[in-house]
Formats: structure tokens, C-alpha cells, sequence
């Protein structure tokens, strides 16, 4: 295995992380119109309060490692997706201005309120435009981008940016269920119902629809013999939807959240088969946007040292935070 293929593994990584962490809790902004009582919403508030701002490290670790691995795939995707990555980041900013306030302006909490869920909204939706806008492909002339200002904006790109909405709305009430009873777990689990529903439609549609914005990806997915050895990914799509909605039904508490996590672990998965080897599509492959050897050498001795630290403390924060959050525990 190259080192350019470990780099490639490792920002695959953390971008999924960021993906599935700050995923659940970009949920929670997108189901807050559904929750109408001012003590549900301070309560789903106080779910993700330890340890919403410490998800955000994924973020920083993929961008990081991406300007310092991989300097021509950054120097390309940053110009071609500079509307949408600008507007998330507002959104986010927005978000996390609102999430402090929220609990200090107690008198207005009502405008903090619809600033969380603009954000969250924001953030999302345009996570999911910069997602289709790079999926499919990229302008490229020798080694810069080439593109017009507008290339990011599409058909396919503004589909995946509301499909991210509503499987965020699935990550976001599934993790209610694990932390809420009574009132509020009955009403995220009539909310992931229908987030669910949607989220394998919207499954459905963009894996369909992805075959067909390059023949290479079409030849992948439905090509012999290769059909064969992508087989398992949509199969087992079947069988965690089923075991999803199933642990909904059945009144779980974790299972529906991890379930909902596969469901993107899979989606993710059918991502890196369709555009492997290129870490830009349609044109630009790992190998050839890599920085020199050593330099890939001397950066990934400090990123083995702290990935191990990052994943010690999230994973000691989600231990010591498990369990249900109850009405009266306030983290501000």
C-alpha cells in the first residue's frame, strides 16, 4: 500500500467521522421545527451541548490534511466550490453563535432559535451541494481548475443538497430516541419514520442517478465482472434499512441511530467506489495530486500520534455523557 493511498484512507476517514458526528447534531437544528415546546428544544439542546463543538475537530482535520497532502486536489476543489463551502461555514457559524446565545438571551431565545435552524439548514444543505457539485466532476486544465464561477450549481448538486437534509433529519431524531423517553422519544420516532422513508428514497434516486454523470462510474457499478464485487453495497443497504426501521418500530433506543449510521457508512462507501482512484473527478487521481513522499512521510508521524488521541477523547466524552438526558440537566 502506498503512502499516498494511506493519506487518501486516512482524509476519507475523518471526513467520514465529521460526516456521522456533526451529522446527528446538524439533525438536531433540522428536526427543531418539529419540536414545538420551549422545554423539548432546550432538552434536545442539551443532548449534543457537551459535545457538539469537539465534532467540528473531523472538519479541520480533513481540510488540514487535505491542503497538506493532497496541495493540487485543494488548489482545485477550494476555487471550484468556493459559493457553497463560503455559505456553509456561515451556516455553521450562524449555528454555533446561536447555540451559545440561545442559553445567555433567555429573553430571545425565540431569535436564536430560528438562527439554529437557519444555520443547521444552511450548513446542510449546502455540505450536500458541494458533495454533488464535486461528484460530478470538476473542470480541470492542466493542473488548475477551469470551471465557471456557477459550475458547482446543478440539478444533481441542489438533489444531493436536500437529500443531505433529510438524512441528517434521520441521523438527528434517531439520536433523540437514544436520548430522550416518554413525549419526546415518541415524537422523534414519528419523526424518523418519515425521515427515513424519505432518506431511502433520496438513497435510491442519487445512486441511480450518480452511474450516469460518467461513463466510468456507470461502467463500476454495471459493468461484468465488477457488478459482482459492488453486489454487497446496495444487499446490504436492504438489510440495514430493514433492521432501521424495524428498531424504530420496536421502540429501541441505540439501535435506530446505529442503524442510521451504516445506512452513510454504505452511502459513503458507494461514493469512494465510484470516484476511486481520482481524489478530484473525473481526471485527477491520488498519485498525482500528492505531495512529494517525504513530505507525506514527516506528516503522517504526527497524524498517527494524534488520531489516536482525538478518537481517545470523543470516544471518553460520548462514555462519561451516555444515557438519557433528563429535563433538568442544563450543560450552560
Amino acid at each position: 500500500m502506498s503512502i499516498e493511498l494511506i493519506w487518501a484512507i486516512i482524509l476519507s476517514f475523518a471526513i467520514f467521522a465529521y460526516v456521522i458526528l456533526d451529522g446527528f447534531d446538524l439533525g438536531i437544528g433540522i428536526n427543531y421545527p418539529f419540536i414545538k415546546s420551549k422545554w423539548e428544544r432546550d432538552l434536545a439542546m442539551n443532548t449534543v451541548a457537551p459535545i457538539w463543538d469537539g465534532n467540528e475537530t473531523w472538519l479541520i482535520l480533513g481540510g488540514g490534511g487535505l491542503f497538506a497532502a493532497f496541495p493540487l486536489a485543494y488548489s482545485i476543489v477550494l476555487p471550484a466550490l468556493y459559493a457553497p463551502l463560503t455559505a456553509m461555514l456561515i451556516g455553521l457559524i450562524l449555528r454555533g453563535v446561536a447555540f451559545e446565545f440561545r442559553w445567555k438571551e433567555k429573553n430571545k431565545s425565540n431569535i436564536w432559535d430560528k438562527a439554529f435552524i437557519t444555520g443547521s439548514y444552511t450548513a446542510t444543505f449546502f455540505q450536500g451541494v458541494a458533495l454533488g457539485a464535486f461528484l460530478q466532476g470538476i473542470s480541470i486544465t492542466g493542473r488548475s481548475y477551469s470551471g465557471s464561477w456557477w459550475e458547482w450549481l446543478s440539478p444533481f448538486s441542489i438533489f444531493t443538497g436536500v437529500a443531505l437534509l433529510i438524512g441528517y433529519g434521520l441521523l438527528g431524531s434517531t439520536w433523540l430516541i437514544y436520548k430522550t423517553e416518554n413525549r419526546t422519544k415518541r415524537n422523534m420516532q414519528f419523526l424518523a419514520k418519515r425521515f427515513f422513508v424519505l432518506t431511502l428514497l433520496m438513497i435510491t434516486v442519487v445512486s441511480l442517478w450518480t452511474p450516469y454523470l460518467n461513463s466510468e462510474y456507470f461502467d463500476k457499478w454495471f459493468s461484468v465482472p465488477r457488478i459482482y464485487y459492488v453486489l454487497p453495497v446496495p444487499i446490504l443497504v436492504i438489510f440495514a434499512s430493514l433492521k432501521c426501521i424495524q428498531s424504530i418500530y420496536q421502540n429501541k433506543d441505540i439501535q435506530p441511530f446505529l442503524w442510521s449510521i451504516f445506512l452513510f457508512l454504505l452511502s459513503f462507501i458507494g461514493l469512494m467506489i465510484s470516484i476511486y482512484p481520482n481524489i478530484v473527478p473525473p481526471s485527477l487521481d491520488i498519485w498525482e495530486a500528492a505531495a512529494p513522499e517525504k513530505s507525506l512521510k514527516f506528516l503522517l508521524v504526527g497524524v498517527l500520534i494524534f488520531i489516536p488521541i482525538i478518537i481517545g477523547y470523543t470516544a471518553f466524552t460520548y462514555w462519561v455523557f451516555r444515557g438519557k438526558t433528563s429535563s433538568d440537566e442544563n450543560y450552560h
